[in-house]
């Protein structure tokens, strides 16, 4: 009880408090104060979607061809500091010829189409669990173009000059 109502006093005080600092505040420094707030409310939403992204077993994206480089070579890498070694890690890879870097390039490519194969069944595993959000949407496959479609695009592609000729006539 005595608890309590320390609590409660205290509160009090730390609203009048609040509520005459928030006086004190000009226009610009209110909004500065609100465009804070919204940033750590949404900045903690992405953390929140992250951890939740980890629990539900999301892949990991696929690596490109230099961190494959790096995770081979790093160890061994000369430098002291980490960052030392990567300096030198990426010196290495830029004076590489293309037919050196191919393994790596290959490499690259299986773990894409390793990373597009798990999310195919991580998002049907998703829709499954009736988690449709999480699904992505937008990157779905097109269909192909018939030879009609193509023809049409092609004729509303029309040259510059034409463009120009028809925005004159369509002024006077």
């Amino acid at each position: 009880q005595v608890y309590e109502e320390a609590r409660k006093t205290d509160w009090q005080k730390y609203k009048e408090q609040l509520a005459a600092y928030k006086a004190q505040l000009t226009p610009a420094q209110a909004a500065a104060l609100k465009e804070e707030r919204k940033k750590q409310l949404a900045k903690r939403r992405s953390v929140r979607v992250k951890r939740e992204l980890t629990v539900l077993g999301k892949p990991k994206r696929p690596r490109n061809a230099f961190n494959m480089f790096v995770s081979e070579n790093f160890q061994e890498s000369q430098g002291i500091t980490p960052v030392a070694k990567l300096k030198h890690l990426f010196d290495t890879w830029q004076k590489m010829s293309a037919s050196q870097r191919q393994p790596y390039l290959q490499l690259a490519e299986d773990d894409k189409v390793r990373y597009a194969n798990e999310m195919k069944s991580w998002e049907a595993k998703m829709v499954e669990l009736g988690r449709e959000d999480l699904v992505r949407a937008g990157r779905q496959q097109q269909k192909p173009k018939t030879a009609e479609t193509s023809k049409k695009v092609q004729t509303a592609k029309a040259s510059p000059r034409d463009s120009k000729a028809k925005l004159k006539k369509s002024e006077e």
